[in-house]
């Protein structure tokens, strides 16, 4: 540890010290304590822009035109400037400082959406080892469309979506993939998973989940498609045989484009691997043949229908062999807030296509294994080694007291669980590296503001990051919004913050509901 809190100090420290194995970055990451964004630059005079995030290796910010028809990239700059005096910071910074393309300067501009679609504003993932970003455009969403085709009753439908692979360097679209009349969950990436060169796309509303890789070269490629059909000869093995029982003079009646019509007589191959574990589970619990059988009548047979009932709701990778699936209700897939459904998970073995673990969300044996082991619920990609130093209550004591302390605070065990676990399976992204959210060096207020990438209510108050350790003082503030405050108090306003995960760099973006022009200030060291 560096025995002095001053940067210099702690440069000589570096040169004659040697931190313990295996903490070099930890050590590194202390540097963070002096290199603060303490200066606010408020209302920047930039483009009416939709800012989505700074890519992990803060090489781009990405944003959006306000009508979601064009994708803008930028390149974060530092402010550059001159004065005749000795000490520059007493100085007022330029009047170009308030602009926007002083921090930032435009890569290019590209056209994603065609006339009917928009870009879903939400949604953006990137692959650090080649620099491909996806994203993604949709028609409008059809709340009542008909259940045609094997789709799930109550799910809507969206005539088409497209997911598009650009190369960020310089804006070339390299790949389309396209679904029509189905419904993928983009909000917050929730429907999609990226990990290493493997995507995951969840069909809600077919229960599909499309496994893709993203090739070097810039291809979208099929692998495999999980839901009705699990291995990859299980449809040809399923028609041939139908082929073979069905007399010929009715084999007509029964086919549709070459395929023999099996949805009223077989229940998805992902769900019959469900139900084959949670039923060799409950065998296998009793020895007594008579105490098995009213086992199985009691845990199965009571609930088989609401079993069959259940639809994935969300998938993501925990290895590039497992998936972790959240099933329910299709009220609660569709939901916006699918915290009071009941759901479970379950750990799926795409190579032997088994199920490997089944629990509800309100099983005290997967909290232990969400607290004890929270890291490898973020599953990141091999090379993203910026992701492997965000806070959890696995990995830091300070995240773990806070989990602790607002348990002993829960008026039911049960809600809490249940709480902590609406979280599982975790989006993808949906977290910023950034060092000035490492609860090991600063102490904030998560209500906030925290790692996690979400809008928040704006708050007139500053948002003070104090320091864990000696002499825990106030490093820097937050503030959202015009320096003197909004002048209207009744409209409600909501903040979102994008913090460069390298750079004492941080954008606050504040916006009202009434489509006007955001307010934004950027947060740097001077």
């Amino acid at each position: 540890m560096y025995r002095s809190s001053n940067i210099v100090a702690r440069v000589f420290d570096r040169q004659i010290c040697t931190p313990a194995p295996g903490t070099s970055v930890h050590h590194a990451r202390r540097f963070y304590e002096n290199l603060v964004p303490s200066h606010t630059v408020y209302e920047v005079e930039c483009p009416d822009h939709s800012f989505r995030k700074f890519t992990d290796d803060g090489q781009y910010l990405i944003s959006f035109s306000r009508n979601h028809q064009e994708l803008i990239v930028y390149r974060p700059r530092w402010l550059s400037f001159s004065c005749k005096d000795e000490d520059c910071d007493k100085h007022d910074l330029p009047s170009r400082a308030k602009r926007f393309d002083s921090f930032f300067s435009q890569l290019y501009c590209v056209p994603l959406a065609s006339c009917n679609e928009l870009i879903c504003k939400d949604f953006f993932l990137y692959m650090e080892s080649n620099q491909f970003g996806l994203f993604a455009t949709s028609t409008a969403q059809i709340h009542d469309a008909p259940a045609v085709g094997g789709a799930v009753h109550g799910v809507p439908s969206i005539e088409k979506i497209t997911f598009h692979l650009l190369r960020l360097e310089d804006g070339e679209i390299l790949d389309k993939k396209v679904f029509s009349n189905d419904f993928v969950n983009l909000t917050h990436n929730m429907g999609v998973f990226l990990y290493d060169d493997l995507l995951a796309i969840v069909s809600l509303r077919y229960q599909t989940i499309h496994i893709l890789q993203i090739r070097d070269s810039g291809n979208l490629v099929d692998v495999r498609a999980i839901g009705e059909f699990c291995r990859e000869d299980d449809e040809l093995f399923l028609n041939s045989n139908a082929q073979l029982q069905l007399p010929g003079n009715h084999i007509e009646n029964h086919m549709h484009q070459g395929q023999p019509n099996l949805g009223n007589s077989f229940l998805s191959g992902i769900k019959q691997r469900l139900l084959s574990f949670i039923f060799q589970g409950l065998w296998n619990e009793e020895r007594d043949d008579t105490l098995r059988i009213q086992r199985l009548r009691k845990k199965f047979y009571f609930h088989f229908q609401d079993y069959v009932d259940l639809i994935i709701w969300k998938v993501q990778f925990l290895d590039r062999h497992h998936l972790l699936i959240k099933f329910g209700s299709v009220d609660g897939g569709v939901s916006r807030n699918a915290d009071h459904h009941p759901a479970f998970v379950a750990v799926y073995n795409m190579d032997t296509t088994e199920i490997v673990s089944f629990y509800q969300n309100s099983a005290d044996e997967l909290y232990l294994l969400f607290e004890q082991f929270c890291d490898h619920f973020h599953a990141t990609s091999r090379n993203s080694m910026y992701m492997n130093f965000i806070s959890s209550h696995s990995n830091n004591i300070h995240a773990l007291e806070q989990l602790r302390s607002i348990k002993d605070k829960a008026s039911s065990s049960a809600q809490f669980v249940k709480k902590m676990l609406a979280s599982l399976p975790f989006s993808c992204q949906s977290q910023s590296p950034s060092p000035y959210f490492d609860q090991s060096l600063f102490r904030f207020d998560d209500k906030l503001i925290s790692a996690t990438d979400r809008h928040r209510q704006s708050t007139d108050h500053p948002i003070k990051f104090i320091l864990r350790r000696y002499p825990y003082s106030l490093k820097f503030k937050i503030k959202p919004g015009p320096e003197a405050g909004s002048m209207d108090g009744r409209a409600k306003k909501i903040s979102s913050f994008l913090f460069h995960p390298i750079l004492p760099l941080a954008l606050s973006v504040q916006q009202t509901l009434f489509l006007q022009p955001s307010v934004v200030n950027i947060h740097f060291r001077r």
